[in-house]
């Protein structure tokens, strides 16, 4: 197993050989958690010889601190909030609104941006691959779970490249299945675990997924 990733390619690359029971598995649907995570779950995808779409979370970062979230949301409605930050840092009720009202818009468009006027995603009955870059608090992570569950998909497997110790395994109790390649005891930042963590760009996120769309 690699200490570091070179990049998020790699990452899905290495992440696929650990999912190769869904290969050309029926109704199989491979999700991912833009932007970062898009080019993880292509490689997945590619591998697996499975549909690629996207599920669209936004962060609620802490004012003056926006890589520490405070919670999550997803379309219709779904707020997961991180009480743990809440209460330590005494954020209040009007300070959440706000920011969730400002990501609700980034939300949306880019929901725009990168489905454009596709269907909405049908996940009922279907076996889900949910995929992310990493996970740091699990805000985003727990947020795009709780959508999902609300369509009633078969089952749900998350597939990370790497996750708090602690965090993968309250994920055991929420998911059918959870695959992580590193858990590390004490984790500060996604992008210590990648040689290269440059951001993923609305254009990369677009180019990858025309690859699924026809």
């Amino acid at each position: 197993m690699v200490s570091r990733f070179r990049n998020r390619t790699e990452a899905g690359q290495i992440l696929a050989q650990h999912l190769t029971a869904y290969t050309n598995r029926e109704n199989l649907l491979v999700l991912a958690l833009p932007r970062g995570g898009v080019p993880v779950a292509f490689e997945v995808a590619t591998a697996l010889n499975a549909p690629l779409d996207v599920c669209i979370v936004r962060k609620l970062g802490v004012p003056g601190h926006k890589e520490l979230a405070m919670g999550a949301i997803a379309s219709g409605g779904i707020e997961v909030l991180n009480n743990d930050v809440i209460n330590t840092l005494a954020i209040n009720k009007e300070i959440i609104q706000g920011v969730a009202a400002e990501e609700l818009q980034e939300l949306q468009r880019r929901d725009r941006t990168y489905r454009g006027d596709a269907p909405p995603i049908n996940v009922k009955n279907k076996t889900i691959i949910l995929i992310d870059d990493g996970i740091a608090t699990g805000s985003t992570i727990g947020a795009a779970i709780a959508l999902l569950k609300q369509q009633q998909p078969a089952s749900i497997v998350v597939a990370v490249p790497v996750a708090p110790r602690s965090t993968y395994k309250e994920l055991h109790s929420e998911v059918d299945e959870i695959v992580c390649l590193q858990t590390p005891e004490l984790m500060s930042a996604i992008g210590v675990w990648y040689e290269d963590f440059s951001q993923t760009t609305d254009e990369e996120v677009r180019e990858l997924l025309g690859h699924f769309r026809f």
